[in-house]
């Protein structure tokens, strides 16, 4: 297979493209690096296309693996033909070079094996060729009658006959991809509750009947689910009657004597192999396939929260909520540095309200706090309503606002943050990474397996090195967007930096304690185990304010500083033009370098004489316009509040704002300022037809929604967004 020939068509780019992006990877290029530095190398490929490529070629390559394994196996044992040769090189997809290997591969002990040992395979030939019009089966099965092998009748022969017959049958490449395809089209799974009396949260899959192929992915997971919890039954259904006819077309060549046995036979191996053995792949098919749909889903709603804008300049006070042992408050300045923590007891059994406004007072006069956050779990909502009207009674200038509280308490047992903070306890930990998170979004959610983030659904019953791949591709992706201060990031955020492995983002952390402050980039190759490699990797993505190098606080490559000095020198512009937020006007400069040029003329002649691609140089001209950009200042900005909503003030019809929390195949749950998240569900999320919720809504997006109905007994309320 011309694997470069193959991707090119399939991503619809040029052949060179997928040449020089292959190239790049084989040379152990980051995505990241490839994406940002090598633009004219790629073309311009976005690092979600060579995620994919890269993904693909990995398979791709996987596949051709299998075919030359597979190719050795059969030769050896002497079986191999040309025509199975060209057949196999052929295979575009894995289980086609399965299915082509079954008649091949060892096997467990069958009922067919044991026939084959009895000495009743040139019985199975004779029978299958069917060439005999007449006389009797059992008259030509007499020689092989054997009681030494336990073949002690003529039947039993015939049976073991049919047995090899029966699994040739079954190991056929091509019966089988015929099979797979009708069961595909015409199957269905079936639901049924183990206990149909018990009520659950699956009581809304009993009895029910779905063609394979049209099946959402979101029900697979809750029926898969529903199964391993011991809740649900679920099997395949086909027409049986409709794949025999098939078989028996394919298996019978005509009249003879052994028709009426072949055609028992034909209906035993489907029924006894091949209908288990397909029903197996396509549940198997079904969940990777929703599961690869929900990895998706999943990662594109975590790289939404991970790039959610960091609110600046706020002093905060961090409320982690809790009942009984009451809720840790942590207050942290504007760099996430902890000022106090202390606990309140707002909430059920001791109901401290007086309590909790005389500190909630002493913290906001006394550390000028600007903001408080909330987090969203157990006893949330009771403390929310105590903070709401703690800033209704006062006049302070301070809002709050509710924080997904996911994973937080994970990370404040870990030992990372043991690490971090080994004189604080878990739960001031815990508090405090509230706050930070609000900081900083991107900065403290990489300190959590993306997975725990709160942001997925099912993710616990998916293929976990997939899952947890998907994952950490996205959050690489986002950090090396953003770019990282390297000299304050954690260890956990330069661990992402493209081409920074855990290890030398810990000798980074350790060589700043030792030596202090990066001045340069160049200093980087005097970490421990940072070579050239991994320094042309991650160079670009780690910024320093203040040192040496003006350069060096933007994400300009150090491998272009040579042609950004020249650009520079062109257009007029100084190291303290970049220190003092940048050129506003950097594309009026450059032509009026070029008077007699164009806008898109003079880049090309700027590009040519600085030798540079343009594609490059434009990256240089926009992080000359505004150095360090964070691409964050895009995404919609944080919802802040100072008053509270209840359940029981909601109505039916009543419009009202909301941030989306989470997207998932059947629709969006939207804080609308109530304890539960309301669900738009995918028919309500537009008035025209929309074929994910994904192509509508992201997570953080602020709407509109209008309440469509309360179920105020299970908590749950229905949204539209079709105003």
């Amino acid at each position: 297979m011309d694997i470069i020939a193959k991707l090119t068509t399939e991503f619809k780019i040029q052949r060179k493209q997928v040449e020089n992006t292959v190239a790049l990877i084989d040379e152990g290029n980051t995505i990241p690096f490839i994406a940002r530095y090598r633009k004219e190398v790629t073309g311009g490929l976005s690092d979600e296309v060579l995620r994919e490529l890269n993904d693909r070629l990995m398979y791709l390559r996987g596949l051709e693996e299998r075919k030359v394994e597979v190719i050795r196996l059969i030769d050896e044992q002497g079986k191999l033909t040309d025509e199975l040769r060209n057949e196999i090189n052929k295979a575009e997809v894995l289980q086609r070079v399965e299915d082509l290997y079954k008649p091949f591969k060892q096997k467990r002990q069958t009922r067919a094996g044991k026939a084959k040992e009895r000495g009743l395979e040139p019985l199975a030939i004779i029978i299958k060729l069917q060439q005999e019009k007449s006389g009797d089966i059992y008259e030509i099965a007499k020689p092989y009658v054997n009681p030494e092998k336990e073949v002690n009748t003529p039947e039993a022969a015939v049976q073991g006959a049919l047995d090899i017959i029966a699994e040739i049958i079954a190991d056929d490449a091509d019966y089988i991809t015929e099979l797979r395809e009708k069961t595909w089209e015409s199957g269905l799974i079936s639901v049924e509750a183990t206990d149909p009396e018990e009520k659950n949260v699956y009581d809304a899959y009993y009895g029910q009947t779905e063609l394979i192929s049209k099946i959402p992915n979101h029900r697979i997971l809750a029926i898969n689910r529903g199964e391993k919890e011991g809740k649900l039954k679920v099997k395949v259904d086909t027409e049986q009657e409709k794949m025999t006819t098939y078989l028996k077309s394919q298996v019978i060549t005509g009249e003879s004597i052994f028709k009426d046995v072949l055609s028992d036979t034909v209906e035993d191996s489907y029924k006894r192999l091949i209908a288990p053995s397909i029903e197996r792949e396509m549940r198997n098919l079904l969940t990777e396939r929703a599961e690869d749909e929900a990895i998706k889903v999943f990662a594109k709603n975590t790289e939404k929260l991970l790039m959610v804008p960091p609110v600046k300049g706020k002093r905060i006070i961090s409320i982690d909520p809790g009942y009984r042992t009451g809720c840790k408050v942590a207050v942290i300045d504007e760099t996430g540095k902890l000022l106090a923590y202390t606990t309140i007891y707002p909430t059920q059994p001791k109901n401290d309200v007086a309590g909790t406004e005389k500190i909630l007072k002493q913290l906001i006069e006394k550390y000028g706090i600007n903001v408080i956050v909330i987090g969203n779990g157990t006893a949330s909502r009771e403390t929310e309503e105590v903070v709401a009207g703690f800033l209704k009674k006062n006049s302070y200038d301070v809002v709050y606002t509710i924080v997904n509280e996911a994973g937080a308490s994970i990370y404040s047992a870990s030992k990372l943050a043991t690490e971090e903070y080994p004189d604080l306890d878990v739960t001031t930990r815990g508090a405090m990474s509230l706050g930070r998170r609000l900081q900083d979004p991107l900065a403290e959610l990489v300190k959590i397996d993306p997975k725990h983030i709160g942001v997925g659904q099912y993710q616990h019953d998916m293929n976990q090195k997939k899952l947890d791949g998907a994952l950490s591709g996205v959050v690489e992706d986002c950090v090396n967007r953003v770019g990282v201060d390297l000299n304050t990031a954690s260890p956990s955020l330069l661990s992402y930096v493209a081409g920074i492995s855990s290890t030398i983002a810990k000798n980074i952390v350790k060589y700043r304690e030792e030596k202090g402050r990066f001045k340069n980039r160049k200093e980087l190759l005097k970490v421990d185990k940072l070579g050239p490699k991994a320094f042309e990797q991650c160079a670009g993505f780690l910024r320093i304010s203040g040192g040496d190098e003006p350069l060096d606080q933007t994400g300009v490559h150090p491998e272009s500083y040579i042609a950004a000095k020249k650009m520079m020198s062109k257009a007029g512009i100084t190291g303290d033009d970049i220190k003092s937020g940048g050129v506003k006007d950097i594309y009026e400069r450059i032509l009026f370098a070029y008077p007699s040029l164009k806008k898109e003329d003079s880049l090309d002649k700027l590009a040519g004489d600085i030798a540079i691609g343009v594609p490059t140089l434009k990256d240089i001209l926009d992080e000359m316009k505004k150095p360090g950009r964070d691409p964050r200042e895009d995404a919609p900005e944080v919802v802040f509040r100072s008053d509270v909503r209840s359940f029981e003030d909601l109505k039916e019809g009543m419009e009202m704002s909301g941030t989306v929390r989470n997207v998932v195949d059947f629709g969006a749950f939207v804080d609308i300022g109530v304890k539960q998240d309301g669900l738009v569900h995918i028919s309500q999320l537009s008035n025209s037809f929309v074929k994910h919720p994904m192509d509508v809504v992201s997570v953080g997006d602020n709407v509109k929604v209008k309440i469509l109905a309360i179920d105020k007994e299970k908590g749950k309320i229905s949204l539209t967004m079709k105003l």
